[in-house]
């Protein structure tokens, strides 16, 4: 018999599987949508300390292998998916807080509070959003990582993660593990967030295709794959006491696999889940599973981070 279930950080999941933090999340309807999907665990909408309406619209436009946006963190702040998160059934499945202060202070605000609420909810720290204007991605300046990381362990007394923007150079990716590794509370790793500043062109109006920053925007789905995987495998290498979260260019099964063959232990979908709804999940479960007695494995565990090098 197959077995999609797996375990992250002690916690069991009925499959490997879960939202990224931007996507059908962002009120109570979606929250619950999620909490019924096939999905293994769920995360809210990366939140700020007051509700945000993000940037204007048009500001999402579906690509053909994939997306690019500049939603500019619209969220309904954080009180709200505090809320929630004192109501939601953790014996379903794990639930993820993410929080995406605009300042130190705001997230250490919010941190405090989510203590104070003494919910079981795992907090991921997103030091990765592209889109808001004016706020540069903290994780792409070493010393402020560093520093931001130093307070939330010093402030918060559990195990927490961070959500990564993609890295591109080897060089990067050892000194942002070296960071990473210096944090024993860090015990996991998202990556990546969307590739940012990306421009998309309409051929006939000779327009961009979204209106904030001038059209520039975050770009999702498959075009992002082997850029999520480096950074997935990246990671996994250089913290092998830290769990990895794969996020990037999911939509079918086999992404699902490579992901995990890299060293995801959870998969989040994006893209493919804003455009497809909740139900996907079934749909990459069954691809999964396809997938997996193909191979010849039984269960996740079989070979998950065992990429092979040539």
């Amino acid at each position: 018999m197959l077995d999609l279930s797996t375990f992250f950080l002690g916690r069991p999941l009925t499959a490997p599987l879960m939202n990224a933090s931007g996507v059908w999340c962002n009120v109570n309807s979606q929250l619950h949508a999620l909490a019924e999907s096939e999905a293994g665990a769920m995360v809210t909408k990366s939140c700020t300390l007051l509700r945000r309406d993000g940037n204007p619209e048009p500001r999402y436009h579906t690509l053909t292998m994939g997306s690019i946006n500049s939603m500019g963190l619209p969220n309904e702040g954080h009180q709200y998916y505090l809320d929630y998160a004192e109501r939601h059934d953790y014996e379903n499945k794990p639930l993820f807080f993410s929080v995406a202060g605009l300042t130190l202070d705001d997230n250490l605000t919010i941190v405090a509070q989510i203590q104070d609420a003494y919910t079981p909810a795992l907090l991921e720290l997103n030091l990765s959003c592209p889109n808001v204007p004016g706020k540069a991605q903290i994780a792409y300046d070493f010393d402020a990582l560093d520093v931001i990381l130093a307070e939330i362990s010093s402030a918060y007394s559990r195990p927490f993660g961070v959500k990564l923007p993609p890295y591109f150079d080897i060089a990067h990716f050892d000194e942002v593990a070296d960071i990473l590794n210096r944090y024993e509370k860090v015990n996991f790793i998202t990556c990546i967030n969307s590739i940012g500043n990306g421009l998309m062109i309409d051929m006939e109006s000779e327009t961009v295709l979204i209106k904030p920053k001038q059209g520039f925007g975050g770009i999702g789905g498959e075009y992002v794959l082997p850029t999520a995987l480096a950074n997935v495998n990246a990671f996994h290498q250089r913290c092998p006491k830290k769990s990895i979260i794969g996020c990037g260019g999911v939509n079918t099964g086999e992404h699902v696999f490579m992901h995990l063959l890299a060293g995801a232990s959870i998969v989040q979908v994006g893209t493919a889940l804003y455009e497809q709804g909740p139900d996907i999940f079934v749909r990459l479960k069954a691809e999964l599973a396809q997938i997996m007695q193909e191979k010849g494995y039984k269960t996740i565990r079989e070979f998950q981070g065992k990429l092979k090098t040539l």
